[in-house]
């Protein structure tokens, strides 16, 4: 089987530099986060800015190298190279906090690289070069304080941090290749993976937080179970031909999508464990992401790409099988 999927639109004015993060919302809004230090939101269904005249965040003079966005799309938080973590109000438009993780404060914190929001809203967990999970206060009146240290046991940097959708787990990669999922409830070490032997950059969580697909340099996919224990690979996805950057499950759990330095989109039939489409970009694919709500009868979905030229693209499935 194979799926078609269009190309929808871009938008209105890409950035200035390559787009390291992409979220499709459940507003229907899309918001990126750039080397250029910008972060935008933009119409998902027109690729205009939104709301549009209203400001965005002023620039930061470095990169934008994380973005997690809150499940009813009211705010954000997003992550600089350096480690300013910011705060942002998407109902009122305003950075209502910030926290410089990078500043050496009397518990000896460290620079943070990637950052998740709790899907309850009350927390944050950073990952960086101890390669420990810390989870932070998302709240305005003390946002990035540190509540909990989470550890594996291993010092690699952690690339990737993100909480499965049901709020009880988070996951976390590493430069190495091993991939750790915590309890959150007891904040232990539940499971490690050691799928991958290079970096991995980007992990996925099914919406009923059962899979998890990571991507890697290794050029390849894995899709692991975290309901077994100890937890093992169920699948790995072959067919990129340089480094995986980006990965996402559809909203309905049926598809995989991934993004690669190889300048192609892949779309990934999970159950029949093969590429059922493969778009080609014009540049390194660096970020995907479905779009969150279920798709209507007879319809695939949709999903946003973004990457080494600073646009971003809209992708819209033609129909059914193709």
């Amino acid at each position: 089987m194979s799926l078609a999927f269009l190309h929808a639109h871009d938008c209105s004015e890409p950035h200035t530099d390559s787009v390291w993060g992409v979220t499709w919302t459940s507003a229907d809004t899309t918001l990126s986060i750039s080397a250029d230090g910008s972060i935008k939101q933009w119409s998902a269904a027109s690729g205009q800015h939104h709301p549009p005249n209203a400001p965005f965040p002023s620039p930061h003079t470095l990169g934008l190298v994380s973005l997690s966005v809150a499940p009813d799309a009211k705010c954000a938080i997003y992550n600089s190279i350096e480690g300013l973590t910011s705060l942002w109000d998407l109902t009122t438009g305003e950075v209502t906090a910030k926290f410089e993780s990078y500043v050496r404060s009397a518990d000896d914190a460290e620079p943070s690289w990637s950052v998740s929001l709790n899907p309850n809203g009350e927390t944050y967990a950073s990952s960086g070069g101890s390669g420990n999970i810390f989870i932070r206060s998302a709240q305005a009146a003390n946002f990035g304080e540190r509540l909990t240290t989470l550890s594996p046991g291993r010092h690699k940097f952690g690339m990737y941090c993100s909480h499965s959708p049901d709020g009880k787990r988070i996951a976390m990669s590493s430069e190495t290749g091993q991939i750790y999922i915590f309890d959150l409830e007891s904040s232990s070490l539940a499971t490690t993976y050691t799928s991958h032997a290079m970096h991995v950059r980007s992990l996925a969580w099914s919406p009923d937080s059962s899979l998890l697909l990571s991507a890697s340099d290794d050029k390849r996919l894995v899709l692991h179970d975290v309901r077994s224990s100890p937890g093992g690979t169920v699948a790995s996805f072959t067919g990129h031909s340089s480094w995986v950057l980006s990965t996402d499950i559809s909203p309905d759990g049926r598809l995989g999508l991934s993004g690669s330095a190889d300048k192609t989109i892949k779309v990934w039939d999970i159950g029949a464990r093969a590429a059922v489409s493969t778009i080609q970009d014009n540049g390194e694919v660096w970020s995907v992401s479905w779009r969150p709500k279920l798709p209507g009868a007879g319809s695939v979905g949709a999903f946003v790409s973004a990457g080494e030229d600073g646009m971003v693209r809209w992708w819209r499935g033609a129909g059914g099988a193709a």
